[in-house]
């Protein structure tokens, strides 16, 4: 019988994706299940059902976690009542990966993702970021690996530091993540890992557009452009700007996946349209 108190819809799974709220996600399918497949939610990370008791002892106390496994039955609800006896919140994805993929949700394939399920991927690229150095890291905290740590350094310094520390570097010259033709390296990111998601495809012509001079590509362009460059000679620091863009990124990715089609009508004439005493 199904634990249905403690289960969480597709569509209220999607809904919380792609911002700060957004809850820790476990895939919990048998490993072979996962291989098979090549997919996996967007920003998950994987874990063995039959060992959450023990995996969950890491997880921060007042943690909002949610598991799934293919359909949303023993594997996940066994997962899940697991991880509540360590006195977490934690919920199971009803329906399972088909239902989440059959509703739309964003989705990773697993060939490309970094090795992230246990420690952190780390990343790297130049300092001072504005556009694409903001972007790319929203897309792989937010799409690929919550937990990844961003490095900013010199220019002459990416590829060393990379190497040395085991990072992956992106945004710069001859690297896999980086420009391609007229595309950035935001679309290269979402391209490479494999990340599906149509909202996501819309931000990234924004992105694009703001990063290469084309601020025709979406009406929206010129007021990323402006905020990137407010933030980048605003900022003390490069940790403090990509701080502050992460909120501009949430906030773009919710407006193009809710609020696109809201607009205010304030009049335009509005000494007319006042009332009369």
């Amino acid at each position: 019988m199904s634990d249905v108190r403690n289960a969480l819809t597709p569509a209220e799974l999607i809904a919380r994706l792609g911002g700060a709220g957004q809850p820790l996600v476990f895939d919990v399918r048998r490993r072979q299940t996962v291989d098979a497949v090549g997919r996996m939610v967007a920003g998950a990370r994987w874990r063995p059902h039959d060992k959450a008791a023990e995996w969950g002892r890491s997880l921060p106390a007042a943690a909002d976690v949610v598991v799934y496994c293919v359909h949303g039955h023993e594997v996940s609800q066994a997962a899940a009542a697991l991880l509540r006896s360590l006195g977490l919140k934690a919920g199971y994805l009803l329906g399972g990966f088909e239902a989440y993929t059959a509703a739309g949700g964003p989705s990773i394939g697993i060939g490309a993702r970094p090795d992230c399920d246990i420690t952190p991927s780390h990343w790297i690229t130049r300092e001072r970021p504005k556009v694409d150095r903001i972007a790319v890291p929203w897309l792989v905290r937010r799409f690929v690996d919550p937990d990844a740590v961003i490095h900013y350094v010199a220019p002459d310094r990416v590829a060393a530091v990379a190497e040395e520390i085991g990072a992956i570097p992106f945004d710069i010259d001859g690297v896999e993540y980086s420009h391609e033709g007229e595309r950035c390296s935001f679309d290269t990111c979402i391209a490479r890992l494999g990340i599906a998601d149509d909202a996501l495809m819309h931000l990234a012509r924004i992105v694009r557009g703001a990063d290469t001079a084309r601020l025709d590509l979406e009406p929206e362009c010129a007021g990323l452009l402006a905020a990137a460059l407010g933030i980048s000679s605003a900022a003390a620091d490069d940790r403090q700007a990509l701080a502050a863009g992460m909120v501009i990124y949430d906030a773009l990715y919710a407006w193009v996946r809710f609020a696109r089609a809201e607009r205010h009508n304030w009049p335009a004439d509005w000494q007319a349209a006042r009332p009369r005493a």
